[in-house]
């Protein structure tokens, strides 16, 4: 279900202005603060049907207390995630082939709304994740995400390996698994169709089954000395090259 949250910051507001307005349920905004970002603000605000609250800076820190509120916080409905019955609909309503990014058991809070944020901006039509042993759109998620929450549909799924069996069988889904270990370098494999990419979990990456279901496992190249890296920046550079591959 969704509960209430806080939203600081002039582009995490603005976004849930944009694309959530009917969520936003107040907002307040430094009385001092008449700079052209915060008058855009109010302006969304307001024909949105949002009451703004003129405040001292200091009740905006008390909100938010360590927040870089940029003087303003809205008060808003967490983003609901979605289910399998909602992914297929929103599947078979594209007119596009799927591009998803698919976590198998992230449970970083920070990682998952990093990979919200790079999902949104590479255009992904929805984050996938087990509905246990995985993050969820906790406060601190929607944060990072700093609007993304919003925009890419996050769904949790009950079983992840037979999602990703039916997202093969019934949409096409070319499933691409990220592992240190693959033979093939994800810069070599065509991204350009019906695409998952699979990406596994901060310490385990992708277990057994969820790398039984891909019809491929990658690598990222590295050069330097480190092994592997962080789950929200390996998404994010996977994320780029399928879109750099679709767009050419």
């Amino acid at each position: 279900m969704s509960s209430n949250q806080l939203v600081a910051g002039v582009h995490s507001v603005r976004t849930a202005l944009k694309h959530g307005a009917g969520s936003v349920l107040e907002l307040w905004v430094e009385a001092r603060r008449r700079d052209r970002r915060v008058r855009e603000v109010v302006d969304l605000a307001r024909a949105a049907g949002v009451p703004v609250t003129h405040v001292s800076r200091e009740e905006l820190d008390a909100r938010v207390p360590g927040a870089n509120h940029q003087g303003v916080v809205a008060l808003a409905a967490a983003p609901a995630a979605l289910d399998e019955q909602a992914l297929q609909s929103l599947l078979a309503e594209l007119r596009e082939p799927p591009f998803l990014l698919i976590l198998d058991g992230v449970q970083d809070p920070h990682n998952l709304g990093a990979c919200l944020r790079s999902a949104d901006a590479a255009g992904a039509h929805a984050l996938i994740t087990p509905r246990d042993r995985s993050a969820g759109l906790t406060p601190t998620a929607c944060k990072v995400a700093s609007g993304a929450a919003e925009t890419v549909p996050l769904v949790q799924v009950t079983n992840l390996a037979r999602t990703l069996r039916w997202l093969s069988d019934d949409f096409g889904v070319w499933l691409v698994g990220t592992a240190g270990e693959a033979e093939e370098s994800l810069y070599d494999i065509d991204l350009t169709g019906p695409l998952g990419i699979v990406m596994g979990g901060e310490e385990k990456g992708l277990r057994r089954l969820t790398r039984e279901a891909c019809g491929q496992l990658a690598k990222l190249p590295m050069a330097g000395s480190v092994e592997s890296l962080n789950v929200s920046v390996a998404a994010g550079i996977a994320l780029f090259e399928a879109l750099r591959q679709r767009r050419g």
